[in-house]
Order: structure tokens, then C-alpha cells, then sequence
């Protein structure tokens, strides 16, 4: 299957077909000089394969992890294409989850001032959400994609194959998002996660998932408007990320947590069934002052007022302005100290 995006700085296709990493050929103009990047969480038979189909592959590995998106490893991809004499004609193309996406997206669009750059997710979290929309970035002094910019990929190839690698939680992590869109744009997705099995019904889940987020990135490719209901969730999710003391949580489990507070009392035990069928956390222990210096951090913070989305009922969403204060009471909902 391929869903075309169109949008305002040009079109790519996102082809959603098991076994595409092995005919990446048909699908991605590789005759040229190719950084491959990937992590050494993703198992290293995805990106040899990939570039097999390169005519002059360079395969990086970096760590994994959010530390990975930093200024060290974007200056060392920087380094690498210098190194390799890499032209406006090369390209970049990144092979693992959001990270590796996010980090390899930002340095295709600074490196000479913007080059080629393909997008192979092998994460739920990464096929459902971040591959699509642009948006890439890297984190600086502990705060999450507050340097980036819009760029999009010249295509994204999705094998829902590579998917059998990954641990329990990694799926939930990713399905997180998933819940997050059906929660705002979906009421039927929200119910598929309500009464069907999870694992049988991925690929509709995937699919279902990135034409809701086609949608709302081909009608406000820049978060003007509309596209600002993907932060449903994220204000808290990034500020528990941001908190380097918090125990160990994947950003799907901060998004559970920070769905929770944003939703009305007729839609919140439905998300929370959901979330413990999934073995998503609904509450967590952290600083909760740290956690709100953080927040005071947010990009959609505008004064003493934030932008938030709320989910009055499931599948409609409701945007507004809240004091600053009032957002940082709710969240103690989540806190289990």
C-alpha cells in the first residue's frame, strides 16, 4: 500500500508493505553515495540490508537511547559526510526508531542546506508517528527537540516484519501514539483497543494511524492549528523526559501518563482500561517541581497561559488556553507520591 502526503513544501510517499526493506530498490533513488544511519538497538541485519541496495553505502551505528540526539552525534554525521566528500546529490537515510530518524532527519536538512533523506522506521512508535509529518530535531540542554526544524522525507518504507525483533514493551511504547490519535481523531480505532486483540490487528492499527496523522499534517504542515492535537499528551510526557531523575520510561509511557489528566471523567476510565490492557503505566513517581520547571519550558507556553487539547469524548478533541498554574495542579493525578 502506498498513502501519499501532500503538503505545502512538497509530496512523499509512505509505502506500507511487509517485506519493503528487501525492495527498497523499487521505491528510493539509491544509485549515489548513502549514509546509512542507524543504532545499536536495532539488529544490524536491517541496515546491511538496506544498503545492499546502495550503489556507495556508509553505515554509521551510534548508541542508543534519547542521549543519542544530541549536538555530538549530529556534529559526527555532519563529520562523516564531509569525510566522505558527500554532495547536494547524496543522501541520508535512517534505519531504526524516532531517534535515529529524528537525529539523521536534521542533519539531511542542514548539510548544505538540505539533502535527500529517507526514513525506514523499525519501531511501532516511529512507523505510527514520528517518520511522518517533517518534523526533525535533536534535544539540548535536556530538553527535547527544542532545536530542529520542518523537513520532510522524500519517502518513508514501513515493514511492519521488523516489528518481530522488538520486546513487548517497545510495542506498547509505540501503541501509545496510536491510543493518542484514536483518543482525539478516531473513535472506532479507540475501539478496536477497547475489545479487540492487540497483536492480530497491527497493520490495521499502523495504517489507521498514519492517515490520521497524513490528515492533520497535510492540513497544517507546521503546527499553526490542527496539527497541534498530536501534542495531546506531550506537555507532560516531554517534562517527565526532561526530568533526569524519573525511573526509567519509554516516551509512549510518559504520553500514557500525560493523556490522563486531559481527558473529562466520562472518557478517562475508558483511556485507563486501555492503558492497563496494554501494560502502559497510569501513574509514576517523580519531582513533581522539577517536572514543572520543565513544562515551563514548553514551546506552546505563551505567557502565563499554555495551549492544551482535551478530549471531552472519544474521537473529538477540544483546544484551548489554560493558566499555567492550573495545568501543573492537574498533572498531581499521575504522581504516585
Amino acid at each position: 500500500m502506498i498513502i501519499p502526503v501532500k503538503t505545502s513544501t512538497g509530496g512523499y510517499d509512505i509505502v506500507l508493505e511487509r517485506g519493503s526493506l528487501n525492495q527498497l530498490d523499487k521505491y528510493l533513488c539509491l544509485d549515489r553515495k548513502v549514509l546509512v544511519v542507524t543504532d545499536d538497538g536495532v539488529p544490524c541485519e536491517y541496515a546491511q540490508k538496506a544498503a545492499q541496495f546502495c550503489k556507495t553505502p556508509y553505515i554509521v551505528t551510534l548508541p542508543q537511547g534519547e542521549a543519542t540526539k544530541s549536538f555530538d552525534s549530529y556534529k559526527l554525521l555532519l563529520s562523516k559526510m564531509v569525510e566522505y566528500d558527500f554532495t547536494r546529490t547524496d543522501c541520508v537515510m535512517a534505519v531504526g526508531g524516532g531517534v535515529v530518524g529524528d537525529l539523521s532527519g536534521f542533519a539531511a536538512a542542514s548539510f548544505m542546506r538540505g539533502i535527500d533523506f529517507y526514513n525506514i522506521p523499525t519501531t511501532v512508535l516511529s512507523q505510527v508517528d514520528s517518520s511522518i509529518g517533517g518534523k526533525v530535531a535533536i534535544d539540548f540542554q535536556g530538553y527535547k527537540n527544542i532545536v530542529g526544524a520542518f523537513y520532510p522525507p522524500k519517502a518513508v518504507i514501513i515493514d511492519s516484519n521488523t516489528l518481530s525483533t522488538l520486546p513487548y514493551r517497545q510495542i506498547a511504547n509505540g501503541l501509545a501514539e496510536s491510543v493518542k490519535m484514536a483518543l482525539t481523531s478516531d473513535k472506532d480505532l479507540f475501539k478496536l483497543f477497547e475489545t479487540e486483540e492487540i497483536l492480530p490487528n497491527m497493520d490495521k492499527i499502523i495504517e489507521s494511524s498514519i492517515k490520521i496523522k497524513r490528515y492533520v499534517v497535510e492540513n497544517d504542515e507546521k503546527e499553526s492549528g490542527l496539527r497541534k492535537i498530536l501534542n495531546f499528551g506531550h506537555t507532560l510526557a516531554h517534562a517527565i523526559e526532561s526530568e533526569n531523575n524519573m525511573q526509567n520510561l519509554y516516551h509512549g509511557e510518559c504520553v500514557a501518563l500525560g493523556m490522563i489528566p486531559m481527558c473529562s471523567k466520562e472518557v478517562k476510565p475508558r483511556l485507563i482500561s486501555v492503558l492497563e490492557k496494554l501494560q502502559l503505566p497510569t501513574c509514576a513517581n517523580f519531582d513533581s517541581q522539577k517536572v514543572i520547571e520543565a513544562m515551563s519550558h514548553d514551546k506552546k507556553l505563551k505567557g502565563d497561559k499554555i495551549t492544551v487539547i482535551f478530549v471531552n469524548e472519544v474521537g473529538k478533541f477540544e483546544m484551548k488556553d489554560i493558566p499555567f498554574k492550573e495545568l501543573a495542579n492537574n498533572f498531581k493525578e499521575v504522581n504516585a507520591i
